[in-house]
């Protein structure tokens, strides 16, 4: 079972639909118990980081996800949600990060659209269970203004917005992407699929 969290922020409904539509049993949820009970766990998320930080707070999310991060299950952030994952964002001030993985968040550069809306190249820079089976160079969904800046050797793809931009990480059992899978076709549902299978 896939436990979806749910603190009031973003589209849930179009992530279960999906994980649905690949055969898997998704649950939307706020409850604690049963984020920690789950086999895999998904932080989505779309809006303001200091909110949704403060959110998952208040609700003791925060410490569920620790305890997931803990036991080795799989744990996947997507959009605000991989963006909660690092130690800081610079959205409105700065704020403090779940601390999962080394890095920030960033404005995207200057001299750019923003939001970041709509599809982009993947550029895959690292093996990961995520991307497997996926064509050359796939297509992904994104809507952000805001981006990860890191030195850690967990970058597992990029895109070009400007610059090259860090768009996706991953350490152990932790999965963090800036796009959304759920909104990128084929190439999200088999990247949500892979995720689906990890063991």
């Amino acid at each position: 079972m896939i436990a979806i969290i749910d603190y009031g922020m973003g589209n849930l409904r179009s992530v279960q639909k999906a994980f649905e539509y690949l055969g898997m049993e998704a649950v939307i949820t706020e409850d604690v118990n049963v984020i920690q009970k789950a086999d895999k766990v998904v932080l989505p998320g779309v809006g303001a980081f200091q909110d949704a930080m403060q959110t998952i707070t208040q609700k003791g999310i925060d410490k569920a996800i620790y305890a997931v991060v803990e036991q080795k299950k799989p744990l996947l952030g997507i959009c605000l949600g991989m963006q909660m994952f690092f130690e800081k964002s610079y959205e409105y001030g700065e704020h403090k990060g779940l601390g999962l993985l080394q890095g920030e968040i960033k404005r995207l550069p200057d001299g750019v659209k923003i939001p970041h809306m709509g599809w982009n190249c993947l550029d895959i820079k690292r093996k990961s269970p995520l991307f497997e089976g996926l064509p050359e160079q796939p297509y992904v969904y994104f809507v952000h203004s805001y981006h990860l800046q890191t030195d850690a050797d967990i970058v597992s793809a990029t895109t070009y917005y400007g610059k090259e931009i860090q768009i996706a990480a991953q350490k152990d059992n932790i999965f963090a992407l800036q796009f959304h899978p759920e909104k990128s076709g084929d190439v999200g549902l088999k990247i949500l699929q892979n995720f689906g299978g990890i063991s």
